[in-house]
């Protein structure tokens, strides 16, 4: 079966063009020229039936994601599909199962039968502990064990895959020679460092790029390209080891697209503020215009459960300078596995920061829904208010928690609401003898 990009190639409108296409109010042919030169991907696995398409990349929505998933300490499939559906009830555009404790599979499959929104996992996660159980180590696992675990994933229905082939053994060898003060926080990425170290091998996904290559375009699954020595704290940001393995993925997305993979890039990590829009503009030009997934960037290191603020204000800057997916972060990050309230918070946090910066990118688009909200907040609409908020339920809340004396004022100005006091004056006769 042929790819999106091999039919986009041929002028082929498929179901999932014209679908994308209605989504994001584009023109199908400007949709398939982004297709074809890689600057956007419909995120389908061929597998996959109960979903609906989805564009990511230049000129489309920002899109965001919510990572779930178990732990070893913590393991319920019923558990992570709650979180799961929540994530998509408050605006989700794509999940990622990042399970790692208890029946892995079957956690993956219950989210896939029971979500219709692109699924991305990583399955170098998989490999590795099941290497870890069968034979000692997770740097006992081999080859067949890693490509294994991308096929099972592939054969599931998963839509797009997390592969961390730009952590070589040359990047390795330069991480042991430099001093950051933290060396990795990339889960897969480190797995794969310390089987390098171990093995004293090239990263076998690197070095069978090839075949993975094949993977992906006989599932048409996306490859994201993981971004392994991300930093994790923003003293180590846009080092050299950083921007080494971006060079080398660089390369990598070339391969991909003459291979007809479609294929989108992941980003920092920990970046302080005024590095955020650099990064974005030097992936965007040694990429060559990929789709570019930003996991936050978290701006500050210093507020541990405040998280999803520090990764919307990052995420809000990366996408107005052109980053096309928001992964978001949780109030729980770098604390502890996330609950249900933990990924809506999450997931209403990056929500922001993607439709602020689309306000920027895509403008009356994406600003109708702001016009409608000055309307209804002119004309002292409350219904009308909770219906357009990201957060109906939260803003009607805060409106009714106590009651005011005014009727239709809220408690912070009561009578003198100020949209209620200038409405009333321009509806005076006397306003006609200030017309000029």
């Amino acid at each position: 079966m042929a790819t999106q990009i091999q039919l986009a190639r041929k002028g082929i409108i498929t179901d999932e063009a014209k679908q994308v296409s209605k989504d994001e109010e584009i023109p199908v042919e400007k949709l398939l020229k982004l297709i074809t030169s890689g600057r956007a991907v419909i995120t389908r696995n061929i597998k996959r039936e109960n979903i609906k398409p989805l564009g990511i990349g230049e000129s489309l929505r920002t899109k965001i994601n919510a990572n779930i998933g178990s732990s070893a300490d913590y393991y319920d499939a019923d558990y992570e599909l709650r979180k799961a559906k929540i994530a998509v009830e408050y605006g989700a555009d794509t999940i990622m199962d990042l399970s790692t404790g208890g029946d892995i599979d079957a956690i993956r499959r219950k989210i896939i039968k029971n979500t219709d929104v692109p699924l991305g996992t990583v399955p170098i996660y998989q490999a590795g502990i099941g290497a870890g159980k069968t034979k000692g180590a997770i740097v006992d696992m081999d080859e067949d064990d890693m490509f294994n675990a991308i096929e099972k994933h592939a054969e599931d229905g998963v839509d797009f895959m997390t592969v961390h082939v730009g952590v070589t053994r040359k990047i390795v060898d330069l991480l042991v020679k430099r001093k950051r003060i933290i060396p990795m926080v990339s889960r897969g990425g480190t797995f794969h460092a310390a089987w390098i170290i171990h093995n004293g091998q090239e990263n076998p996904l690197y070095s069978n790029y090839n075949y993975l290559l094949e993977l992906a375009k006989k599932y048409d699954f996306t490859l994201s390209l993981g971004d392994g020595l991300r930093p994790g704290c923003i003293h180590d940001a846009s080092d050299e080891l950083q921007i080494q393995e971006l060079l080398t993925i660089s390369e990598l997305v070339e391969r991909a697209r003459e291979e007809d993979v479609q294929v989108m890039v992941e980003g920092p990590g920990h970046v302080p503020i005024q590095q955020v829009g650099a990064n974005v503009r030097m992936q965007k030009a040694l990429c060559k215009g990929a789709p570019f997934y930003v996991l936050g960037p978290l701006v500050t290191d210093l507020a541990p459960g405040y998280d999803h603020i520090v990764g919307a204000i990052g995420g809000a800057i990366a996408a107005m300078e052109g980053a096309d997916f928001l992964c978001y972060v949780t109030p729980a990050e770098h604390l502890g596995l996330p609950n249900e309230d933990d990924v809506k918070q999450g997931v209403i946090a990056s929500k922001i920061a993607a439709h602020a910066a689309d306000i920027a990118k895509l403008g009356e688009k994406a600003s109708k829904l702001d016009d409608e909200m000055a309307h209804a907040r002119i004309a002292i609409d409350w219904e009308k208010q909770y219906e357009l908020s990201l957060d109906p339920t939260k803003a009607k809340l805060f409106h009714e928690r106590v009651k005011a004396k005014e009727p239709k004022s809220c408690t912070m100005c009561g009578e003198y609401c100020a949209m209620k006091i200038i409405s009333e004056a321009l509806n005076k006769p006397e306003i006609e003898k200030l017309k000029c």
